[in-house]
């Protein structure tokens, strides 16, 4: 079972907003947690456009969602709110697939007029599939370098905030694991 799930909502395979998620997911690893990606490139168009609930893929991306202890959630800003195939994707996973899991929301977008895009769109989607929404962290495309995965944030008090909300998200993992062990 892998510890984070971190969902792509971008249509590039090599985006912007999958490289910030891509090194939040190593800072969990950093900490010695499990993360593994699933992209909506992973799936046949057919599928989401058909809302094939039954693909294989589609299941099978439904369980390791549902088994993961925490997720995060990346998107390019796309007219004001997160990609249409990421909401395809979501749509045909099982409705309570983020039940009570902590979910960080990174998007990214080209300035910062598109700021609330987590708080009016992400948000109340992840809240919408039972996900217990962190703040969130958005990052404009010029402080994001797509030559350098390993570093990929290249100003700092953005870098800082995407590392905060990656800490936040693996003491609510912490958090919920500890009260497991109690029930």
């Amino acid at each position: 079972m892998t510890d984070i799930i971190i969902l792509s909502g971008s249509p590039s395979r090599k985006s912007r907003s999958l490289l910030a998620a891509a090194y939040a997911g190593e800072l969990a690893e950093q900490q010695g947690y499990t993360a593994e990606v699933i992209s909506i490139t992973d799936f046949k168009p057919e599928d989401l456009v058909y809302a094939r609930f039954d693909s294989p893929a589609i299941v099978e991306a439904g369980k390791a969602i549902e088994n993961a202890k925490g997720l995060i959630i990346a998107s390019p800003v796309y007219k004001a709110s997160y990609t249409g195939v990421l909401k395809a994707l979501l749509d045909v996973l099982p409705q309570a697939a983020f039940r009570s899991k902590p979910v960080l929301p990174i998007m990214t977008g080209g300035s910062p007029a598109h700021l609330l895009a987590i708080d009016y769109a992400l948000k109340p989607l992840i809240a919408n599939l039972k996900g217990e929404s962190l703040q969130g962290v958005y990052i404009c495309d010029q402080h994001i370098l797509k030559d350098n995965p390993t570093e990929p944030i290249a100003e700092a008090e953005t870098a800082a905030r995407l590392k905060s909300q990656s800490n936040q998200l693996l003491e609510e993992i912490r958090r919920n694991d500890a009260v497991s062990l109690v029930k």
